[in-house]
């Protein structure tokens, strides 16, 4: 694929754009994090937006439906449009996960997710959120630390009373700091840690016939610096974050003792992983028949 159909001419010299951005990517708040506008050629992603597909009704899609998320993901390479197939191997390609290096200044080499372990599509409908929460920090399947997040957002004519802005908190989850509108052809990329705080937290208000739209993609490396993790938690999934001065904003951690333990050991991930690819989607595909 030429680089000229795919990314937008102001943003065409991606070693340029790294260089020019990297400060002000380390240096934003509460984490470091930037937002691209028009990132993308805008014919290129008009193609994107046409072949998404309605989530819903695709093979092995997951369906989240709780208190702390209400959401629909894909990452099923073989059953998405072959557009977007090839859209999503030119970002896990050489020359982005290049630009991606540059821009971060991420010492450990990063490393694509071909199996978009927890990527790939996303779609959200009337009344779906996301909570605040920060990820889980190694791949299920390699162990690999996860070091990046990539938000590429497909919503055309969005108005701001429809929410579902992507809000990045503070620490101690007093305060919102940043909010991103998931407007058409905007990416944010972010590094993430235990304090990365992110999500859409309150109910999407928009009509029945849109959805919020985005692609996400992650990225890895093996090892990462001590301080990016807090030592004492030990789990390797979503944690959600309750916002200060909210009451019941999340669901309880119900988890046991003992199930916490496990999650160190790699046998626990390799059971997980087997449930998500075998298990899970199995239920998920019943419910739509």
């Amino acid at each position: 694929m030429n680089l000229k159909d795919i990314l937008s001419t102001e943003n065409g010299n991606l070693p340029r754009i790294a260089k020019e951005q990297k400060n002000n990517y380390f240096n934003a708040k509460p984490f470091p994090n930037i937002v691209f506008k028009n990132f993308f050629n805008e014919q290129y992603l008009d193609k994107i937006l046409l072949d998404f597909p309605n989530l819903e009704n695709l093979k092995k899609t997951r369906i989240y439906d709780n208190q702390n998320e209400k959401k629909l993901e894909n990452n099923k390479i073989e059953n998405i449009p072959k557009t977007i197939e090839n859209f999503i191997s030119f970002l896990n390609g050489k020359d982005f996960v290049n630009f991606l290096q540059e821009l971060t200044s991420i010492k450990e080499k990063l490393i694509s997710d071909p199996n978009l372990d927890g990527g790939g599509l996303h779609e959200i409908k009337k009344g779906g959120k996301l909570k605040i929460h920060t990820d889980f920090h190694l791949h299920p399947g390699t162990g690999l630390d996860r070091r990046i997040n990539m938000l590429i957002y497909l919503n055309k004519n969005w108005e701001d009373y429809y929410g579902g802005h992507l809000e990045l908190w503070d620490d101690e989850m007093k305060n919102c700091i940043k909010k991103i509108s998931p407007t058409f052809n905007t990416v944010v990329i972010f590094s993430t840690t235990d304090f990365s705080n992110h999500g859409h937290p309150d109910p999407l208000n928009c009509p029945e016939d849109i959805t919020r739209k985005s692609v996400a993609l992650y990225y890895f490396s093996k090892g990462r610096p001590e301080n990016e993790i807090i030592k004492k938690s030990v789990k390797n999934t979503t944690q959600f974050k309750k916002r200060h001065g909210i009451k019941n904003d999340i669901a309880k951690d119900n988890t046991s003792f003992f199930r916490k333990i496990f999650r160190h050991f790699i046998f626990y991930e390799k059971i997980k992983n087997f449930e998500k690819k075998y298990i899970r989607t199995g239920k998920s595909s019943k419910k739509r028949k």
